[in-house]
């Protein structure tokens, strides 16, 4: 956890501030018994009105300041933590941004979403309680130690044997605690997939009839974590009434040997009085203490997970010395190029070489599985190859700033992702610069102006999370405008035609074909009828190339592209 509170830096007047003020605090509340003890000897033994005013009135005064500094102490406190939360969240997200999908895939979104919220607020919480107690238990303690020494020396004995009974006892509680503790990050984290899945995944669940099945999973999970709470509650429970019994022995033991110290004239009234405060000071500062090194456990086991986070070094970064002598405009390569998921037998796609240059439309079809996807995935360089290269513009993609390779790329996922926000939002997400023509020119390209013109509001019509509001074929054709308005240097279509009617489809390559002529053009699809017309077709199958060239050609030296052809069309069709 150390190593997290090195973004405390910015904020170190702010801790010194506290330090300060607890400092200021502690003294006058070291300060009030003795002042209680001045006021029953000088003042009430000997009924002097004047002398208890006097006294009254400083320790009014001290306990004002103590006040003051306690509330300016914990204003600065909770000040400094809340910006190491915002701090670590930042740094956290501008971390995953620069994940690689392996890493995604390796740490998984649910427990990211955790350790963002969850685990970062363990941490700040505990940081208040470390500046505000961890720093004054131990003062008051020590201090409170000398000032009842001072007082009378043989009393101390009973504070000798109290303390460590007490320590034991909280000690022998924290032992069983500590570990439950440690448990409920990973329960939690339980808690946020199986919600997150539901939520994401309630027309699946609905559609399957599986509602009492997600929701058995869901409340396991939240039984098992409440099982985890209930048993700390439990100790919890037992821990109280078991320091609260110590802490009353010791205040009776400390009565009756004071007791009797006062009858044999060896120790004053006003000494035992604050005697009594000193040790109930000693006691519950050694409980705040104990209950830091309960509470700081869990903030460990969060502080691990931020660290996992923080320390995970990206697999895809940029060069160190990244070239820009770019020969061309959109002109792509693959040499001999081979790749594997982690922890596959067997590569996802193997001994690829193939060349694409500006102006041509690509098209790559396959069976399922036959890599296609993985294919175009390494252009963008979501995933870098094991073997071979990719190159852009006689450049390995490896030595491209991502930024800078990525700016040439418009890229249309198998699945379409919308945001929250307008349609003018979503397709300006392509081009934040772009003007209202150029948004309304995308979306008449990508055959979306005509629905729309009919949703109320028209291109300022909301777009629910997720694009749950329309359709898969509109939220297909808004994704293809988005990555039309970019205007980059090279398109990438992957199987982003499925959810259209062959009319419509048809329309929006012919519309295609006109505006993106001068680029780059790379289409993944399923159906044959959208890559007969592409200048060049690739087939894979079990992740190598099994053919290559127009569909003439294809259909005459190809056995899987007339498999995938007889498959879908009749021989009418075909012919």
């Amino acid at each position: 956890m150390l190593k997290l509170y090195r973004f405390l830096k910015p904020y170190t007047a702010m801790v010194a501030g506290v330090l300060a003020f607890v400092f200021l605090q502690t003294l006058g509340d070291l300060y009030l018994p003795t002042l209680m003890a001045d006021i029953i000897n000088d003042g009430v033994m000997q009924g002097d009105t004047a002398k208890i005013m006097q006294i009254g009135g400083q320790m009014l005064l001290i306990a004002g300041g103590g006040a003051v500094s306690a509330i300016i102490a914990s204003f600065l406190a909770s000040k400094a933590a809340v910006g190491l939360g915002t701090i670590l969240r930042s740094k956290i997200f501008r971390r995953v941004e620069s994940f690689s999908l392996h890493e995604f895939d390796k740490i998984g979104t649910a427990t990211l979403i955790t350790r963002t919220t969850n685990d970062i607020n363990q941490v700040q919480m505990v940081t208040i309680m470390i500046m505000r107690m961890m720093i004054s238990a131990p003062m008051m303690a020590i201090g409170g130690i000398i000032m009842a020494f001072r007082k009378d020396r043989q009393l101390t004995w009973v504070l000798a044997v109290a303390l460590p009974v007490l320590a034991c006892v909280i000690a022998l509680l924290a032992t069983r605690m500590i570990p439950l503790f440690k448990q409920v990050q990973v329960k939690i984290d339980r808690i946020n997939l199986v919600l997150r899945e539901k939520l994401t995944g309630i027309r699946v669940i609905r559609a399957f009839n599986t509602v009492e099945l997600e929701t058995k999973r869901f409340d396991d999970a939240n039984v098992d974590l409440t099982n985890n709470y209930i048993k700390v509650n439990r100790i919890m429970a037992f821990m109280m009434p078991a320091i609260m019994l110590v802490m009353n022995l010791t205040t009776l033991a400390i009565l009756w040997f004071g007791g009797i110290r006062v009858s044999n004239g060896s120790m004053d009234l006003g000494a035992l009085s604050a005697f009594s405060q000193y040790a109930m000071q000693i006691m519950f500062s050694v409980l705040m203490l104990s209950m830091m090194f309960i509470m700081v456990p869990r903030a460990q086991a969060a502080a691990v997970r931020i660290n996992e986070v923080l320390d995970t070094v990206p697999e895809i970064t940029d060069a160190k010395a990244a070239k820009d002598n770019f020969t061309g405009k959109g002109f792509i390569e693959f040499k001999d190029v081979t790749f594997s998921y982690h922890g596959a037998e067997v590569p996802a796609i193997r001994n690829i070489s193939f060349s694409v240059r500006p102006g041509e439309v690509t098209a790559i079809i396959g069976s399922t599985g036959s890599g296609k996807s993985t294919l175009v995935n390494l252009i963008p360089r979501f995933y870098d190859v094991d073997s071979g290269s990719v190159l852009i513009d006689g450049v390995d993609v490896r030595d491209v700033l991502q930024e800078a390779l990525r700016a040439k790329i418009g890229f249309v996922p198998q699945k379409a992702v919308l945001f929250s926000g307008s349609i003018t939002d979503n397709i300006k997400f392509g081009n934040d610069n772009a003007s209202e023509e150029e948004i309304i020119h995308a979306a008449e390209v990508a055959q979306a102006a005509g629905f729309i013109s009919e949703m109320e509001g028209g291109y300022d019509h909301e777009i629910a999370q997720g694009g749950t509001n329309i359709s898969g074929g509109q939220k297909q054709r808004l994704s293809i405008a988005r990555a039309l308005v970019r205007r980059p240097e090279v398109y990438i279509f992957d199987d982003s035609f499925s959810a259209l009617d062959f009319k419509t489809d048809a329309m929006l390559r012919g519309a295609l074909r006109k505006e993106i002529a001068q680029a780059t053009v790379i289409i993944v699809a399923q159906r044959v009828g959208t890559v007969m017309d592409a200048d060049r077709i690739i087939v894979l199958d079990e992740g190598r190339i099994a053919g290559m060239g127009t569909h003439k050609e294809l259909m005459a030296g190809c056995e899987v592209y007339r498999e995938i052809v007889s498959s879908q069309l009749s021989e009418e069709e075909y012919a």
